[in-house]
């Protein structure tokens, strides 16, 4: 390859193919070796000739002791053997030799004075390559070892392409453990099981914490297993990972996830998933499942199924256009609840009848309770006892979530993570800041709030002005809270008091979906500023909405760090997290400030 001077006036070439040559052929130097395997010396001086006139060098033995020891010194390229040697255990000797040369080519002609078919089969069936008949044709001879040497090219080429392809598959494996695996949370709470088809698992499991400490979850499988399954899992890991760190709410990462892949895969191929969402409360679990087998909540007791939630949807990347909002399943889940997600390697698992592992197989091993083992060895046991010795046609994957505080490690601090601030009815005195302050104003009318999520755009609007990123979570938190009391009592006029009920959560947020749909006029206006100072920062954040507001009287209440009643836990949560916060007058609009250290 000519490599230009920087003098020269021909451009450099935008992409360069470097071609190496392949070794085909040996040094002529270097001479092959053959190993004869015969008792009879006049049987192995007729052979010896040929082959060293071949330019061969001959080693003989002429017992299977000796051939063994040959073997093992001499490394020979080639074995003749005579099937009708005095030992009677020259069969076995050709397996040992034929299992001692192994990964290398080395072929083994089997030698007989009689064209005896019989032994010609067996001989093939031990592994040898060739039978010759005693005297050996010479030209016959020359035809098989040009013949070797073609095989032994092709046998070199594909362990060098195959060496080629594991170090490229390790690689992979590498980029994809440091890419899908390793950014997972909370794995050591997961019983997970894990059985890829092949090298390469076409599942995927992923999990993350949202901003407002919710704990996401999904199981996925690409169509097909094997590496050319297991690429689509980074551009699918990279989009839920960043859509969940920002604060997009579930509907929009399933919809993230489904345009990326729809841009990226190629024809028939897709990507089924089971996503679920669990409230840092432990309160609720979100599901939506996309041309996976059912998501199973199993009571944490009895082990019974309180829930399937089945499949809703198309998998990703077939459409690129999916409203997965209303195909979200909400429901409530109580501590010490299960869910578990499967992927259909489990029930189209196969006996060696060909038949289905299938549905009602997986739910009796689940329910099948005994005393000190896990739903997944339940469904594991069950599995092995069924399939046996039956090829794995498609890569196993399931995954345990228990219900449980220790999976949601901000469960327990975070009222220990908020900050703890006087509370003044005014805002405070900024004569200590230090910098010009910059603000934005983003007007959300209601037609657009059923189908709009502002805080992701807030927060990173925010994120990339003040690099906010060790109060992200807190940030979340505070603006969600502000809208959404904004928007559910201000403009959707709902009664919180409508939680105390048995099942009040599942009649609020049904009546709360109903009325969204339905609103099409009003407004929210959130206007954020930002002051540096010499401790840190200070933000002021006023949300209004064209409600008609509340009596302010009930603030105080709503403010007693003693409420128990699930409504009010908005307000004083932004109480906790505020320098200071002011509502004014008719209830329809709130200032609060939030200040940060460096």
């Amino acid at each position: 390859m000519d490599i230009l001077s920087p003098n020269q006036a021909t451009p450099m070439p935008t992409s360069i193919e470097l071609k190496l040559p392949i070794q085909h052929h040996r040094d002529k130097q270097e001479r092959r070796t053959a190993l004869l395997i015969d008792d009879k010396r006049q049987n192995q001086d007729s052979l010896r000739a040929i082959l060293e006139g071949e330019g061969y060098q001959v080693v003989e033995a002429n017992s299977h002791q000796e051939a063994a020891q040959q073997f093992s010194l001499a490394k020979p390229d080639i074995v003749f053997i005579d099937v009708k040697m005095s030992e009677s255990d020259n069969h076995s000797t050709a397996c040992r030799l034929l299992d001692n040369s192994l990964p290398q080519f080395i072929p083994v002609f089997f030698l007989s004075t009689q064209a005896d078919e019989n032994a010609y089969s067996r001989c093939i069936e031990l592994g040898g390559h060739d039978y010759l008949t005693k005297p050996v044709s010479p030209t016959l001879l020359k035809a098989k070892l040009r013949s070797v040497e073609r095989v032994r090219q092709i046998h070199s080429d594909a362990m060098r392409l195959y060496g080629q392809m594991r170090m490229d598959q390790e690689m992979a494996e590498t980029v994809f453990d440091g890419a899908v695996i390793a950014g997972n949370v909370k794995l050591d709470c997961l019983q997970t099981i894990i059985k890829p088809a092949e090298q390469f698992n076409g599942d995927v499991l992923l999990s993350a914490y949202a901003p407002s400490n919710d704990l996401h979850i999904l199981l996925g499988d690409f169509t097909g297993h094997g590496l050319a399954a297991a690429l689509g899992a980074l551009p699918a890991a990279e989009v839920f990972r960043a859509m969940t760190a920002k604060g997009f709410s579930p509907h929009q990462i399933i919809a993230g996830i489904n345009q990326k892949l729809h841009t990226l895969l190629p024809t028939g191929m897709f990507f089924a998933v089971q996503f679920i969402a669990i409230n840092h409360n432990l309160d609720f679990v979100k599901v939506i499942n996309c041309g996976m087998p059912d998501v199973l909540l199993i009571d944490g007791t009895s082990c019974s199924i309180k829930q399937r939630f089945n499949s809703q949807s198309f998998p990703l990347g077939i459409k690129p256009d999916v409203e997965y909002q209303e195909l979200f399943v909400r429901e409530k889940i109580t501590p010490g609840d299960r869910i578990l997600l499967v992927s259909d390697g489990v029930t189209e698992a196969r006996n060696g009848n060909n038949e289905y592992f299938g549905k009602e197989r997986l739910e009796s091993a689940i329910e099948n309770q005994q005393e000190g083992d896990s739903i997944l060895d339940r469904v594991l046991n069950g599995l092995t006892a069924f399939c046996q010795d039956a090829p794995q046609d498609d890569d196993i994957s399931l995954a345990e979530v228990p219900c449980i505080p220790d999976i949601l490690p901000a469960w327990q601090e975070r009222d220990k993570a908020a900050p703890t601030h006087p509370t003044h009815a005014e805002l405070p005195n900024i004569e200590s800041i230090r910098d010009e302050p910059w603000e934005f104003t983003l007007t959300l009318p209601g037609s657009r709030l059923s189908s709009a999520d502002p805080i992701p755009l807030l927060l990173n609007h925010i994120q990339e002005m003040e690099g906010l990123r060790k109060h992200r979570r807190l940030l979340f938190t505070l603006l969600s809270e502000l809208y959404v009391n904004a928007l559910d009592h201000g403009l959707l006029k709902l009664d919180s008091s409508i939680k105390h009920a048995s099942d009040g959560f599942s009649a609020y947020f049904s009546q709360r979906e109903q009325r969204l749909q339905n609103l099409h006029t009003g407004y929210i206006k959130i206007c954020i500023s930002t002051y540096s100072t010499a401790q840190g920062g200070k933000m002021k954040i006023r949300v209004e909405d064209s409600g008609a507001g509340f009596d302010l009287s009930i603030i105080d209440a709503y403010r007693q760090p003693q409420l128990k009643e699930p409504s009010g836990r908005g307000i004083q949560l932004i109480y906790s997290l505020c320098e200071s916060v002011q509502y004014e007058e008719p209830g329809n609009c709130v200032e609060v400030v939030f200040s940060w250290d460096h």
